[in-house]
């Protein structure tokens, strides 16, 4: 990423200025998240930060911890668990960290513990079939605030928190309460990281010129409390956290992007996403992997994979398009994914569409979708 909107730039200064520590701004004029995470020139005066390069072994736990020498990374936990009734309800937790410039290392001076270049910000979630609860919580990389510590491992901003008992990512609590909402989960996996894209460079356009580092744990076993308008559920089932970070994201010709985390079995997990472009509104970049749980994947060719909208739904004005034909026909996957709830929409500072799916067709299942730039 090479720069954020203009005003999501001048609200950030806002914030180093200020002090502020979890402003409410709902409406940033920012349209989409790939306006959020940038566009434009890989590397150039006005992008002093670190470039994604192919051939960087990411290694554990050290690439759990942040890179703030990159413009923006981000921990993103999606969960599709069953209550005590069996009923289906998805979780979402992602903490973002963004920078205002590049960090020059333990050798920086600073005036104030509360100077820095780096701001965070935590969006949660809980989706049934028919209620959808967002919020969102920013804040300065500041210890009291928001950060990211090394030994135990710990994510946080303000309470909402991932906290592990190790240097791992695993086992770990993942806590966060709103108004409407609030969870309170225990997170344990032993499987494999998968590292994405060719071990874990990540392209994200079809001409090469941008990637990121990405990597996933797609097997996580899930269980806790999920409260929901006052009355607390029991709840159980399987998690995926996607770990990505990078400079730039988009180019200014993409639009945004469709993301999807389906859970074939418990054993078989595939990642698929395409960008659009921002004249046609068409695929200009997908891309997939099929990971099983014994760390062993499958790249999946971009010719190979078919992604066909089937069924929009208007949320605010905007059409979202919440069923999908999802079809990978040399590895036999022929899938219809459909949204548990439409209407889930994030309606936050950057709106976007995000929410639990169920998997039909040659597999069946549940998984996650994110769409962008709608």
């Amino acid at each position: 990423m090479v720069r954020l909107t203009s005003k999501l730039t001048l609200f950030m200064s806002s914030l180093f200025l200020l002090g502020c520590e979890d402003p409410q701004q709902k409406n940033m004029g920012t349209q989409n998240m790939g306006k959020l995470l940038g566009s434009g020139d890989i590397q150039s005066e006005s992008n002093p930060f670190t470039p994604v390069e192919k051939g960087v072994e990411l290694t554990f736990p050290t690439d759990h911890q942040a890179h703030p020498n990159f413009r923006h990374e981000w921990w993103y936990l999606t969960a599709n668990l069953i209550n005590e009734d069996g009923s289906p309800l998805g979780v979402q937790w992602t903490q973002f960290r963004f920078a205002a410039a590049p960090s020059k290392g333990e050798g920086d001076a600073k005036k104030t513990d509360w100077q820095t270049q780096q701001i965070y910000l935590a969006h949660s979630a809980v989706t049934t079939a028919d209620k959808h609860y967002a919020d969102e919580k920013w804040s300065r990389d500041q210890a009291s605030l928001a950060g990211v510590d090394t030994s135990p491992f710990r994510v946080y901003l303000d309470d909402w928190q991932w906290t592990s008992s190790t240097n791992d990512l695993f086992p770990a609590s993942l806590k966060a309460n709103s108004e409407q909402f609030g969870y309170s989960l225990t997170l344990t996996s032993s499987a494999p990281y998968q590292k994405q894209g060719e071990q874990g460079y990540s392209t994200k356009s079809a001409d090469g010129q941008v990637a990121s580092y990405y990597y996933s744990q797609p097997f996580i076993d899930v269980f806790g409390e999920v409260t929901i308008d006052g009355k607390t559920h029991k709840v159980s089932g399987k998690g995926w956290i996607d770990r990505e970070w990078s400079s730039q994201f988009l180019l200014d010709s993409q639009q945004g992007w469709d993301w999807f985390a389906l859970r074939l079995s418990d054993e078989v997990s595939l990642v698929v996403f395409q960008l659009r472009d921002s004249k046609t509104g068409q695929a200009s970049y997908s891309s997939a992997r099929l990971m099983q749980q014994n760390g062993s994947g499958i790249a999946i060719s971009a010719n190979d994979i078919r992604l066909e909208a089937i069924e929009q739904t208007e949320i605010l004005g905007r059409e979202y398009p919440t069923r999908w034909q999802v079809s990978i026909p040399n590895k036999q996957i022929d899938l219809t994914v459909s949204a548990l709830n439409p209407n889930a929409k994030m309606q936050l500072s950057v709106p976007y569409w995000e929410g639990p799916v169920r998997i039909e067709g040659s597999h069946s299942g549940m998984g996650y979708m994110e769409l962008t730039g709608y």
